[in-house]
């Protein structure tokens, strides 16, 4: 069943009106008419079967027939921490995101990332981002929009995560973890190091969330790796093989679903 994201103000009791891009998807694109059923996705997880009813040429109202709970997405909660590659694959990688159920995305500027620091361009294609991340809502039937978190240097998201999980560590019901993925010499792979986590009741009970840091195409510098490694954060392997930015994200958060999230 086709399934459309539209804003919370469409729904007004046991009515949706349709109207804008959201119109001209579902009646222009679609070819939507009265009488035809989907669901219609809004905030707060809830999803609603409805039937058009009438259409003028500016709005169609739909008629909702049943409505069913969305559930949440599971815990830890994975954040992908993505060192920003070519735009082509950064909207590869966000589309299936969504799709894999990762619960937000963090872009960050590093040495080797396609925009080293904040520019203009990155703020313009935001609304070509949104609508990707939204097309893969719908096809998904995932409950919220992933959030895409605005752009940091690899520093300062460090910092941040460094002072997330230490006031974490005070609070044993909301843990942070970080794996930092790296294409060079290490020491640990991801199942052993997955396995670590398991091991350790009390983190696995009580783990909210999980860090995934990926770089870019190049990887990460040697500087880099050092930066890592002073907020404790040592490098995991993959395996023999350099994987591509796109696989690597999906390959890690499909691994860290299977072996963590229950």
């Amino acid at each position: 069943m086709r399934r459309y994201w539209v804003p919370q103000d469409s729904i007004n009791g046991d009515t949706v009106t349709l109207q804008g891009d959201v119109l001209h998807h579902i009646r222009d694109v679609c070819r939507m008419r009265i009488k035809d059923r989907f669901e219609v996705l809004t905030e707060g997880a809830k999803a609603y079967l409805v039937e058009i009813v009438s259409e003028t040429k500016q709005a169609s109202v739909a008629e909702v027939i049943e409505t069913r709970e969305i559930e949440p997405l599971p815990k830890p909660h994975i954040v992908l921490a993505l060192s920003i590659p070519r735009f082509n694959v950064y909207e590869n990688i966000l589309e299936k995101m969504v799709e894999l159920g990762v619960h937000s995305v963090q872009p960050f500027f590093s040495d080797y990332s396609f925009i080293r620091k904040q520019e203009d361009v990155l703020d313009k294609k935001m609304v070509r981002f949104q609508k990707i991340i939204q097309g893969a809502t719908q096809q998904s039937g995932r409950g919220d929009i992933m959030p895409l978190l605005p752009a940091l240097p690899l520093g300062e998201l460090l910092k941040d995560f460094n002072r997330e999980q230490t006031g974490a560590s005070l609070n044993p019901g909301s843990l942070v973890s970080g794996i930092f993925a790296y294409e060079g010499e290490a020491q640990t792979g991801l199942k052993s190091y997955l396995q670590e986590i398991l091991q350790n009741l009390t983190l696995s009970a009580y783990l909210q969330k999980i860090y995934v840091f990926v770089g870019s195409e190049g990887g990460f510098s040697e500087q880099e790796v050092e930066l890592f490694k002073k907020y404790s954060l040592r490098p995991i392997t993959l395996g023999a093989q350099v994987l591509r930015v796109e696989t690597a994200c999906v390959g890690l958060v499909s691994v860290i679903k299977y072996d963590l999230i229950r």
